[in-house]
């Protein structure tokens, strides 16, 4: 994969990740259910009994679950979370891309900081001229405590 389409979309997809990240970073979940389609899919690959997450209210629901049992300082800040594109393939209203994510928090069962570097690969569609994730798999590169 490389980085190839109008350079506009490019930018709004990277926009895309960027609002991602920031939404981790603030445990906003209106901010970071806005990138999401409606009818958009999150599978988290190491976590394969959960089976993905089907539509954007499931998806902000399990992340903002999620978000309740992660973070820094007896969970009252979000983990550290930055978000970089790989990769970013537009060809008309659908592209493709890869982003790689580093997180930083504090493991709530053993109370370790745990670094971690993950990957998205994902599927997203121009709609009423607005790009939405509408398919994002995760998993982890490595994990280090």
């Amino acid at each position: 994969m490389a980085f190839t389409g109008p350079i506009e979309d490019r930018i709004a997809i990277r926009e895309l990740m960027d609002t991602h990240a920031h939404g981790v970073m603030t445990k906003d979940a209106d901010l970071w259910g806005s990138i999401w389609a409606e009818d958009a899919h999150w599978e988290l690959l190491e976590y394969p009994d959960l089976g993905g997450f089907d539509g954007r209210e499931a998806i902000v629901a399990a992340w903002s679950s999620s978000m309740e049992r992660y973070g820094l300082e007896a969970m009252t800040k979000p983990m550290i979370y930055f978000m970089q594109p790989g990769a970013i393939e537009v060809e008309g209203t659908k592209a493709k891309a890869v982003a790689y994510t580093i997180e930083i928090y504090d493991d709530p069962d053993t109370g370790k900081r745990v670094h971690t570097t993950g990957r998205y690969d994902d599927e997203l569609e121009k709609r009423g001229g607005q790009w939405q994730f509408t398919r994002r798999a995760y998993g982890s590169i490595l994990n280090e405590t």
